[in-house]
C-alpha cells in the first residue's frame, strides 16, 4: 500500500513537517493525530475544508483522527494572520458554535465505532488553575523563542500591537497536544500552515515533558496560482453550511475557478485518482470547462451530498445553456406584505445575497451589472411589482455569473 505521506505529497497538500524520516517510519503503523478547529462562526469555511479532506484521506489510510473543537482556545483568540485582537466570543456563542461544527464534521469522518473522535479543549482549559499552569507549561518556553515567529512578530508590527492574552495563545494550543497524548495517545498535529509556530510548540513540550515522540505537519494554505486566498466571494466566505452559502452558489463558485487552479483543486478538494486529476487538468481551451463541471461537482457532492450537487448541475446547465427558469436556481420567497414594504431590485439583491449591502446594489445598478428579467436596471430607484413576478417568479441577475430567482408565496 502507498504510504500517506506519499499520497498527501502527491496532491500537493503538505507544506512542513518535523523529523520527516521518523515521521514516515511512525506511519507505517496506525497512530492517532488531532487537527483544531476554531469555533469563531457556527459553520467551517472553505479554509477548513483542506485539513479536513487531509483528514480523511489519514483515516482511509487506517490513522485515528480527532477534530479538536477550540471552546477554550477561543476564549482566547489566535494572533496568526490577524491585525488586530479578535472580538471577544461569550461562552455561549463558543458552545453554540462548537454543536454546529460538530454535526457538520460528520459529513466528512467515520465516527462509527471510535475510528474518529470530536473533542473539546475546553473541557480542561476553561478550567485550569493559573499559577499551576505557568509554573508546569509557562516555564518550558522561551519568550525569546516565541517571539520570533511571525505570528507575533506581525503583530508586534501594528499600530495596536499584541495583547498578552493573545501571547497566552501558544502555550494554550500547546497544551492541548500534550493533553491529548495522556488522554488518547496523540503522536501527530497536522494543521494549515499558518499553524505552524504554535504546532512545533505543542510537539516540542511533549518531547520535553514525557520524552516521547511526538510530530507537527502542515498543509498548504488554499490558494489561487498567482497567490491569493482562494474561497473569497462577493458575499463573504465560502461556508460550508447550506444555509450561509447555498450549494447552488458553492457549485459556481468552483465552476469559475481560473483555468491554472483547475488541476490544484481537483488534487485536494476531491478524492479522484490522480491519474483522472492530471488528465482533467491538462485540458486547454473550452476543453478545460469540462474538467471545471467536474471539480465543481465532485466538491459540491462531498460537501453537500449527490442530489444537492445534481440540482446545482441541473440548474447551471438551465441558466446557461439557455434553458428556462429552473427549480434548483436559487430563491427568494417574500411574502406580499414584504414586497409591499420594499419592492426595490436594490432591496432584492440583499435580499438574493447577489450583494452585500444596499449602497453596493446601487453601485452594480449604476455600472449596468443589473437585469430583471430581459431588461437591464438603470434606476437606482426601480421596483419589482407583483405582475412582473407572476406565477413562475422573475430572474434577477447581477453580472452574467450571479442569478436569482424572485417569487412570492
Amino acid at each position: 500500500m502507498e504510504h500517506i505521506l506519499d499520497i498527501l505529497k502527491e496532491r500537493g497538500f503538505i507544506a512542513q513537517m518535523t523529523f520527516e524520516d521518523e515521521l514516515y517510519e511512525q506511519l507505517k503503523s496506525p497512530i492517532t493525530f488531532y487537527v483544531g478547529f476554531d469555533p469563531t462562526a457556527d459553520s467551517l469555511h472553505i479554509g477548513h475544508y483542506i485539513p479536513i479532506m487531509a483528514m480523511a484521506h489519514m483515516q482511509k489510510a487506517g490513522h485515528k483522527p480527532i477534530a479538536l473543537m477550540g471552546g477554550g482556545t477561543a476564549m482566547i483568540g489566535d494572533p496568526s494572520g490577524k491585525t488586530d485582537m479578535r472580538k471577544m466570543l461569550t461562552v455561549e456563542t463558543i458552545d453554540q458554535n462548537v454543536e454546529c461544527i460538530r454535526k457538520q464534521m460528520s459529513r466528512f469522518l467515520d465516527f462509527s465505532d471510535g475510528k474518529a473522535l470530536i473533542v473539546n479543549n475546553g473541557d480542561w482549559l476553561r478550567h485550569l488553575n493559573f499559577i499551576d499552569f505557568m509554573r508546569d507549561i509557562g516555564s518550558q518556553f522561551s519568550v525569546n523563542r516565541m517571539l520570533t515567529a511571525d505570528c507575533y512578530k506581525a503583530r508586534m508590527a501594528t499600530e495596536n500591537g499584541l495583547s498578552f492574552l493573545e501571547f497566552t495563545y501558544m502555550l494554550m494550543q500547546s497544551y492541548d497536544f500534550l493533553e491529548l497524548f495522556h488522554r488518547y495517545g496523540c503522536r501527530l498535529e497536522m494543521g494549515g500552515n499558518d499553524q505552524w509556530s504554535n504546532m512545533l510548540g505543542g510537539a516540542d513540550l511533549v518531547r520535553k515533558k514525557e520524552n516521547e515522540k511526538a510530530f507537527a505537519c502542515t498543509f498548504q494554505l488554499l490558494l489561487t496560482h498567482d497567490g491569493r486566498k482562494m474561497g473569497k466571494t462577493e458575499a463573504g466566505a465560502l461556508w460550508l453550511d447550506p444555509m450561509k452559502t447555498s450549494p447552488y452558489n458553492f457549485y459556481q463558485y468552483w465552476r469559475n475557478v481560473d483555468d491554472k487552479d483547475v488541476e490544484k483543486c481537483l488534487a485536494l478538494l476531491t478524492f479522484l485518482p490522480m491519474e483522472e486529476v492530471r488528465r482533467l487538468g491538462a485540458l486547454k481551451d473550452a476543453e478545460i470547462n469540462e474538467a471545471k463541471k467536474v471539480l465543481a461537482y465532485e466538491v459540491t457532492k462531498l460537501v453537500h451530498g449527490e442530489e444537492e450537487a445534481r440540482r446545482a448541475a441541473e440548474a447551471a446547465h438551465a441558466l446557461f445553456a439557455g434553458g428556462s427558469l429552473a427549480e434548483n436556481v436559487p430563491t427568494v420567497e417574500l411574502s406580499e406584505e414584504e414586497l409591499l414594504q420594499d419592492a426595490r431590485v436594490s432591496t432584492m439583491l440583499v435580499k438574493s445575497g447577489l450583494c452585500k449591502s444596499q449602497s453596493d446594489a446601487r453601485k452594480q445598478i449604476e455600472q449596468n451589472a443589473v437585469s430583471v428579467g430581459d431588461q437591464k436596471v438603470t434606476d437606482v430607484a426601480a421596483v419589482i411589482t407583483r405582475e412582473m413576478i407572476g406565477k413562475d417568479g422573475i430572474m434577477i441577475k447581477k453580472g452574467k455569473k450571479g442569478f436569482c430567482r424572485i417569487t412570492v408565496r
